[in-house]
């Protein structure tokens, strides 16, 4: 046992050190104008001469038990002179009584001292001794802890910034006294380890003492940070679990033989894997996060630790790299302890649609993630829809009406938040059900309105990057096709000319033939590459005329059936108005793709038919299909082709040839499944009665 000895020694003399000092300081540096700084100098200067006897002489040699009752005496009074430092004097008569019982209790040790050194001449006399002196240091303990509650419970929320300290290192002081005394009481001696630890308990509890006769000690807070309040918790956790599986392992060494061994066994077992399911858990882990946070601190969010985190999720992608979008919604769902979530963007009408996931893939969204006018709604009024009211039938603003069934009706959901740069809608994104389940408050609404106005202006700064990026592709595509236009021009002059050289001079007829119609075909060919090119820079130079689409559409599946099967399973007579070349040439794209993503042996299958209000062909194919991804960001993007040396402008081209007669492309495909393209032109009937209703608005208002 002599590394206990050493460890007391060791203890006491760090207490004693300490103390000194805190009384030196309160000396020097604490604040003169309070009543008890003397008082407070000379109870830590008697626990300082406890420490130096208990390190000089054995804990149960009589100077040492002197020199405790001397402090525990000058803290009854330190307590009685911060009644009276509160302003409480005239109520200094109703406390007196209840601090003079309490001194004449721990007075009492002096006689019991001398009972045990004189009187105690049996073991049973000595026994009872012991217990009461015990008894009476708990009951002082107790009595104190009591007295110094009332104290700071009513005191003054002025008072309470001076007492705070002070008050705070008298609680442990007691706290530590009741749970050592009680454990002397229960078990008849107390353990070397513990009484070694009551010199370290002086030393920790004095420091802050001295502290608060600081003249500025009003203006101290102590203000551990979340994280370490959430690791303290964890760990007290973890300790009190420990200290449960050790009481239920000594308390099997009451049993004996096979069935204790076996019992102690299957503990141990047990044990572990209760604390490799349990301990690690992300639910035991957010309920304590969400416990501490609840009754530990004044605002649920450490706001320096989030922004840290919300720029460090922004501006770093990670060995996952992953897009802005994602990063986005991530951003937004560390702040709620949301598992998953997504980001709906605005399409070209305004409704919002799938734009990228985080952590949530099995999620069924349709093509039309929410209506229009619910993107209208969250610009006007800026809401953050708390899901859970909304299926209670909380109607705030009106979004009752729009918010999606697929959204109400997935319990995951939990908050759709909206993300607003100068006042327009850049996206919604929606968070999933924490895993400590929670309701949301104002300070979650305030938030994620901040952070959410932060990642629209992030997105919307990358939408125009974006935007100058292809701009600068289209420049460089506009030289180009000026440099191959001003060539081909060249190239059918000079055609031009060996014909007229040729029938001027050619002496063989055959000869001349043959030339003459080589020279006339290739300059056919060139003159329609050359209107063909035109067209980008002058689309209006081509008159709208009416047609058939089942014409057009029949003309194209016989020209490219020579080349791939090409079926025309259905056909109508459609007639629209618009430019036949330009839907011929958009056909072409589209068919040409369907044939490259099929099977040599595939079909590709056209259909043409009217709805009544517009004219639609269909172009099918059974081949690899598009990812949900690659028909968001890919496929109408000039420049981005999934072929090996595709240039990325025919389905781009495609889709404007087809918005210049006032229609548009849909598109349905599955990976593995196949591609449905959908070319909608409206009717030359449904035209002409909307041309007539427009006219006739014009004339009313001239």
């Amino acid at each position: 046992m002599g590394w206990i000895a050493s460890l007391s020694y060791i203890a006491y003399t760090t207490g004693a050190i300490i103390c000194a000092l805190a009384a030196i300081w309160i000396a020097r540096k604490g604040d003169a104008t309070r009543g008890d700084r003397i008082p407070a100098m000379v109870a830590v200067a008697l626990t300082a001469n406890w420490c130096f006897a208990a390190a000089s002489f054995e804990p149960s040699r009589s100077i040492v038990q002197l020199t405790e009752i001397a402090r525990n005496l000058a803290w009854l009074f330190m307590l009685f002179r911060l009644f009276g430092n509160d302003g409480r004097d005239e109520t200094l008569r109703l406390v007196r009584p209840a601090l003079i019982s309490l001194a004449f209790v721990e007075v009492l040790q002096f006689a019991l001292l001398l009972i045990a050194r004189r009187y105690a001449v049996t073991t049973e006399l000595a026994v009872l001794t012991y217990e009461t002196a015990v008894l009476f240091r708990v009951m002082v303990a107790v009595g104190a802890l009591v007295l110094l509650h009332n104290l700071y419970v009513g005191a003054a929320a002025s008072s309470r910034q001076i007492l705070r300290w002070s008050a705070a290192s008298l609680a442990g002081l007691w706290a530590f006294d009741l749970n050592y005394f009680t454990i002397a009481y229960i078990t008849g001696s107390i353990p070397p380890e513990l009484v070694a630890l009551r010199g370290v308990a002086a030393a920790v509890f004095a420091i802050p003492f001295a502290i608060g006769f600081n003249s500025h000690s009003s203006n101290l807070e102590f203000r551990p940070s979340r994280a370490v309040t959430f690791r303290f918790l964890s760990l007290l956790v973890i300790g009190a679990y420990l200290a449960l599986m050790l009481g239920l392992a000594r308390s099997l060494d009451m049993m004996t033989g096979d069935l204790a061994r076996m019992t102690q066994v299957g503990l141990i077992i047990a044990a572990g894997a209760l604390a490799l399911i349990w301990l690690p858990s992300d639910h035991l882990r957010g309920w304590l996060r969400v416990t501490a946070i609840k009754h530990l601190f004044k605002h649920r969010y450490d706001y320096r630790s989030e922004w840290i985190r919300f720029t460090e999720t922004i501006g770093t992608t990670g060995l996952d790299n992953i897009s802005l979008q994602e990063r986005a919604v991530k951003a937004l769902a560390d702040i709620t302890d949301s598992p998953a979530g997504i980001l709906l963007v605005a399409d070209e009408d305004g409704a919002l649609e799938l734009a990228a996931k985080w952590r949530w893939p099995d999620i069924e969204i349709p093509a039309q993630a929410a209506p229009a006018a619910l993107a209208d709604l969250l610009e006007r009024s800026e809401l953050i829809i708390d899901l859970d009211e909304l299926r209670e039938g909380v109607d705030r603003a009106g979004e009752q009406a729009l918010v999606p069934d697929w959204m109400r009706g997935d319990q995951r959901a939990w908050a759709a938040v909206p993300l607003l740069h100068f006042e327009r809608l850049v996206g919604l994104v929606l968070l999933s059900r924490p895993v400590v389940e929670r309701k949301l408050d104002w300070e979650d609404f305030d938030l994620l309105g901040v952070v959410g106005r932060q990642l629209a202006s992030y997105l919307a700064e990358q939408a125009g990057q974006a935007a100058l990026l292809e701009a600068g592709r289209f420049d460089e595509f506009n030289r180009r096709m000026a440099f191959v236009m001003h060539d081909i021009k060249n190239l059918s002059s000079q055609m031009a000319l060996l014909l007229r050289n040729a029938e001027k001079h050619a002496d063989k007829p055959e000869f001349r033939k043959d030339m003459l119609l080589t020279l006339r075909n290739s300059v056919d060919k060139l003159n329609t590459l050359l209107a063909r090119l035109g067209r980008y820079g002058a689309p209006e130079s081509d008159a709208a005329r009416e047609f058939d689409l089942a014409d057009t559409t029949r003309q194209v599946a016989e020209r490219l059936g020579k080349v791939h099967p090409v079926a025309l399973l259905h056909s109508e007579v459609v007639a629209v108005e618009g430019n036949p070349e330009a839907l011929d040439q958009a056909l072409v794209h589209l068919v040409q793709n369907a044939i490259e993503a099929s099977d040599p042996s595939s079909s590709v299958m056209l259909e043409v038919m009217s709805d009544g209000l517009c004219g639609k062909i269909h172009i099918i194919d059974n081949g690899a299909g598009m990812s949900p991804q690659f028909l968001r960001k890919g496929l109408f993007k000039p420049f981005v082709s999934s072929k090996s040396g595709g240039f990325g402008i025919g389905a781009f081209e495609a889709r404007e040839l087809i918005r210049s007669m006032g229609g548009r492309i849909e598109v349905e495909s599955r990976e593995g499944l196949g591609t449905r393209f959908t070319i909608s032109l409206p009717l030359k009937s449904a035209a002409s009665v909307l041309n007539r209703g427009s006219s006739k608005i014009e004339n009313e208002v001239a």
